[in-house]
Parts: structure tokens; sequence; C-alpha cells
């Protein structure tokens, strides 16, 4: 695994974005100099979420809108009615250019959201700490940590090979296409690909001696999320193409073009002032990460990380999801797209695209099969809307268990801000820190000095800030601050 470096900030107050109120936002946050993917997978299933590389948990018993990390099984999924009609409409609009009548605001997506069902991961941005991160050397820091650090042992997270080259990829029709790739690779067929299942029943005719080939409809009667997008031919008149860019490629992700379709969706969607959109604080929010790209041999082709879709209409780029591909699940961390093109439900195609992503990647890697939306606000109507994808689950706050979205979850909601969720009242956080593990909490102490805590302790006699690590350690659990690199520089 990579060395994960953090420095934990504490308790934060702030203004709440989803009902506006000045302090009743309450938090803890730390940054993050470099995270594990791994270790960040983990974090996420404790209840943390990251903004560029700040990272905070809400305190869901005190916050004024507390907030449940949301996932989707996308093996589960299944579209309603809803989802088929924003893919039909596209398919209609890729096809002959129709643009089709919306009721949807500047905001996009209308009925769809009326509907419950327009799905983007655009939060609003926590209110950053006034604290500034100490300045350390992360490279010299994670070479020391690196050579001081015991080997592991064979149950842990694969190893890393991140000087594994990119191999050639076989790409399937619009599917998620590396940059790399791109500038290499032949022109893409967009010719509808044949579902495993009635090419063998055209087989099978063929060797009884039949003549005849069955039709799509025969074999399947409800046509599945690949079979809609695969819907695209090259004599369309517009060619929708999505990109895949790792987020530190700068050249790609930071080019005037991204900034103004970003400035644009921020002014029209969110009502930002103009003079805060700028080159570094988009970078500060969607570039910068602190997640280490990981190549390991038995998970996705493009590796582990952060990354850019990009989303082109011909020439024009019209959209951007943000997403974090992590060992168990692909993260959303933000969509933007050009409110021009709100009549196309873009936000909640864009989430078709990510869980078709992540069932593409599922089947090479059966692990990564979850589609992490961020947090449900059951508070905040209109941030339920997340809650209304299938197989949608949240996290307990106390056990830290997935618990599926039913209606009773709902009702309960409706009746008391905050839950529990687990209804198992003797259950436990198995991940749990307690006192007696903090002397193996790992501590960087200066530039050069790297230790644990019951080595710190033995040097110091009495550590004043004790209570904090105990307290940082319990929110993102033992093995994670066993693991994570812990900057205690005063």
């Amino acid at each position: 695994m990579n060395t994960s470096i953090i420095q934990y900030f504490g308790s934060q107050d702030g203004k709440c974005g989803y009902c506006a109120g000045t302090k009743g936002s309450k938090s803890h946050g730390m940054h993050a100099y470099r995270l594990d993917c791994q270790d960040y997978q983990d974090l996420i299933d404790r209840g943390w979420r990251r903004c560029g590389n700040y990272c905070y948990k809400l305190q869901n018993q005190e916050t004024c809108c507390p907030c449940y990390t949301i996932k989707c099984n996308a093996l589960e999924f299944k579209m309603s009615r809803s989802h088929k009609r924003v893919l039909r409409r596209m398919s209609r609009f890729l096809r002959d250019g129709r643009r089709e009548n919306n009721s949807g605001s500047g905001s996009g997506d209308g009925d769809e959201a009326a509907a419950g069902v327009e799905v983007t991961a655009s939060e609003p941005q926590p209110q950053l700490p006034d604290k500034s991160p100490a300045v350390i050397n992360v490279e010299q820091v994670v070479s020391m940590a690196q050579a001081q650090k015991k080997p592991p042992k064979a149950a842990a997270a694969p190893a890393s090979s991140k000087a594994a080259t990119a191999a050639p990829l076989t790409l399937g029709i619009n599917k998620c296409i590396p940059f790399f790739a791109l500038l290499a690779a032949d022109p893409i067929s967009n010719a509808p690909r044949k579902k495993a299942k009635q090419m063998r029943l055209e087989r099978r005719q063929a060797k009884l001696g039949g003549s005849s080939t069955p039709s799509l409809k025969s074999v399947s009667q409800e046509k599945s999320l690949r079979d809609f997008i695969d819907s695209a031919s090259p004599s369309d008149k517009h060619q929708l193409k999505i990109v895949l860019v790792a987020s530190s490629n700068k050249d790609r992700t930071c080019t005037d073009a991204v900034l103004a379709l970003y400035s644009k969706y921020q002014i029209v969607v969110h009502n930002d002032n103009p003079a805060r959109l700028t080159l570094a604080s988009m970078q500060r929010f969607l570039v910068k990460s602190p997640l280490e790209n990981d190549r390991p041999s038995d998970g996705p082709e493009m590796g582990y990380g952060s990354f850019h879709q990009q989303y082109w209409l011909d020439d024009k780029l019209i959209a951007v999801g943000v997403l974090d591909i992590l060992p168990g699940s692909v993260s959303s961390v933000y969509f933007f797209y050009d409110p021009e093109y709100s009549f196309l439900s873009l936000g909640t195609y864009g989430s078709l695209r990510e869980i078709d992503f992540v069932q593409t990647m599922a089947e090479s890697v059966p692990a990564l099969k979850y589609y992490y939306m961020g947090f449900y606000i059951h508070s905040c109507p209109k941030m339920r809307y997340k809650g209304k994808l299938s197989a949608s689950y949240l996290l307990c706050p106390e056990t830290y268990v997935w618990m599926l979205l039913t209606d009773d979850i709902r009702s309960r909601l409706d009746e008391n801000k905050y839950l529990r969720l687990n209804p198992d009242i003797a259950a436990r956080d198995v991940n749990e820190f307690l006192e007696e593990h903090l002397y193996e909490v790992s501590l960087l102490l200066d530039a050069k000095t790297f230790t644990t805590y019951r080595s710190y302790l033995q040097l110091v006699g009495f550590d004043k800030e004790r209570d904090t690590i105990i307290e940082y350690s319990r929110l993102v659990g033992k093995e994670c601050a066993w693991r994570m690199l812990y900057v205690n520089i005063s």
C-alpha cells in the first residue's frame, strides 16, 4: 500500500449549504497530503468525503442537516421509466438533433427532478477551515515512512504496480475512453453489439439449419442500460464521446473550455459570484486530489485514483464528471454541465453513464460494483433525489454497516432527522478504535522523524495532544489510524 499522510484539524463549524444556516453545519476535518486509494475507500465507508485535499465527516447528531453516505449497487440497479425517457431523449437528439421541450428551469432536468430521479453529485462545497496545513516534503516523508514500515501481511490489499505501463485497450461501443488510448487507437466502431445470449441462439439456429435470425425482442423483452447506450450510430447527426482523463493531467483538466464550462454552470445553476470562479479555485476543488494513482495487476485497466469524464458533443465540451475510482467503488465527486443542454437532463444522464461505467469495470474487477453518490440529506427535500435509484444503501453513522434504503427508513427519517439506522441495538463498530490501540498510531514529528505513539510517549513523557489523536483515531477507525501517518508538527 502507498503511504497516507494527513493533518487533523478537529471540529469545524460553518455555513450549511443545504438549509443556509450560518453556523449550523458541524463536522470534523483534516487535510490529506496523500491518500492511498484503499485508505480512502475505508474512510468513505465511515462517512468521510473529500473536497480537493480537504476531507470532512459530518457530526450527524449535532449538525443542522444530517448527511448519510449513500451508494448504489450497480449490478442490482434497475432503470425507472423516467430514466428510460432520459436515455431515449438523448438518443433522439443524437440521431436527428431534435431539441425536445423539457419543463426544467435553468438548473435543468425539471420533470425528472420533480419525479425524484434527477441524480447529480453537485453538492455544495464545504466551508474550508481557516487553518493551513503544515508545510512538508511529501515525497521525502513517503520515502522515509515506506522504508521504516514492516512488509504488509498477505491479507493486505494487493501490492501496487505503479510503474506498469498502460496496456492497449479493447474498447467497446460508447465505453468511457481514456485519453491516452485515443491518441493511438483505431477509429471506434459504433455498430450495435449483439448480446451474448442472442449470439448463442444464432449459432444454435445455424447448427439446426435454420436461416432466420431471432429478433432482439424474442431474446429479451426489456432493454438494458447498455442497450440504450449502444443505440448510437455513426450516421447520427451528433456524436457523443466520453473521454476519461486523469485529474493530474492538467493539460486536459484545466483547459479554457473546462474552466468556461465550470464557471457557466456555477453561475447559472448555483448563482455563484463570477469573481470567485478562478482557475485556482476550480483546481483546488475539482483537480487537486490526495489520491495516489495505483495500477495493481488485478485492478481496472486505468488504475485507481482521481479522474475526469469529459462529455464531448461533436467538438464541444458539454459536461464533466469528476470521479474517484477506488478498490470497491466509483465515488462521484462532482458533475457540471452546460445549462444550454438542460433539456437533455444531463445530471440524470451523467449518473446513468457512471453506473454503466461501474457495471463495465465490475466485469473484470468484481469487487468494484458500487456507485457512491455522496450524501443523502433527507431533511433537505431537494437532496432526496439520490434515494430514488434502485438498490440504494445508507451508511449507519454509528455501526458503519450499510442498510437498504426502504420506505420504513424514509418514514423514520420523516420523524427524526438523525437515526442510527442499524436496528440491532447490540451491534457495534467492528473497526472501533479503543484507547488501548493508541500506542500503534503512526506520527510524523518533523520532516525527518517518523515514530509510533508508544515511542513518542517514551520521549516526551506527557502528550497534550493525546485526546485529539484519540478523537481522530475514533473517527477514521482502528485500521486507518494504524496505517495512515498523522502529522503532529507543532
